[in-house]
């Protein structure tokens, strides 16, 4: 049975925009920092030994390198950045790992200083990143095999990460999502003012498209006189023929259906709250 997942398919790319503070002049560079890190996790139970094998081989070509690559090069798309370069792996026996080196989008960049609305700023971004990195992972005595796409966006001058929040979340099957926005640094105004940040931002909630906030619980853990956000996220409905790989509950008896149900939630709440809950 091929592996049943929710249809995201009606999900549009939706790219917010990232309201800029007050106009502001800079003296030289903008030298502020954005980082956006994701945990996307996707959890699964198997049956057997040779369901488990082959979940794990189903994400393995899922998200192999190429596809990644696809998956980063959109996103650098939408931020409005040009590809520098471009490392990719497939590991044996199974993950992958690409990074990108990107760069402002000179074309974005002259359009973007002729809106009235946006700020006076000069980017500079040869050191900004895009990452991917997978981590396939069983359970060696509960059938429970999970999947981790850990991604980093990492942009300075007037490209944002946050325009690509909704693509990037809808581009896995991510039953828990954890992310965390960070904007580090400072830039200087033409009369030597410091800026630790340009943009109005009060949580990573407020870049997320109202299909995800309908599907998700969520919960923010911010620092704002930091300038850290951090937003935890997994799903509300749970469907166990969609967490069952290779042949859904069909045939299972209801002892058997709650006792994998207890699992596959107790597996997603550690994951969600980052602790080990203690066997009853």
């Amino acid at each position: 049975m091929k592996y049943k997942r929710r249809n995201r398919s009606h999900c549009q790319d939706n790219r917010p925009e990232v309201k800029p503070l007050r106009r502001l002049k800079l003296y030289g560079f903008n030298n502020l920092t954005k980082s956006l890190s994701f945990n996307m996790y996707d959890v699964c139970y198997t049956r057997n030994i040779k369901n488990r094998d082959d979940y794990i081989q189903y994400i393995d070509e899922e998200y192999n390198a190429e596809r990644l690559t696809a998956i980063l090069t959109q996103v650098s798309n939408i931020i409005g950045s040009n590809i520098l370069n471009i490392a990719k792996q497939d590991y044996d026996p199974q993950g992958a790992s690409v990074a990108m080196l990107v760069s402002e989008n000179k074309t974005m960049f002259e359009d973007l200083l002729k809106r009235e609305d946006h700020p006076q700023l000069v980017a500079h971004l040869d050191k900004s990143h895009i990452t991917v990195h997978t981590y396939p992972e069983s359970h060696p005595d509960s059938r429970i095999s999970t999947f981790r796409a850990d991604i980093d966006v990492s942009t300075c001058g007037v490209i944002s990460p946050l325009r690509a929040l909704n693509f990037l979340i809808n581009s896995f099957y991510s039953d828990i999502v954890n992310i965390d926005y960070r904007v580090r640094g400072f830039t200087r105004d033409v009369n030597g003012k410091k800026y630790f940040i340009d943009h109005k931002i009060n949580s990573i909630q407020n870049y997320l498209s109202p299909e995800i906030l309908k599907w998700y619980n969520i919960v923010d853990i911010n620092v704002y006189q930091e300038n850290v956000f951090h937003t935890k996220m997994m799903l509300r409905e749970f469907d166990l023929d969609e967490y069952i790989f290779g042949g859904g509950r069909k045939g299972l008896r209801s002892a058997e259906k709650n006792r994998i149900r207890q699992k596959l939630q107790r597996e997603m709440s550690e994951i969600f709250y980052g602790e080990n809950v203690p066997s009853i």
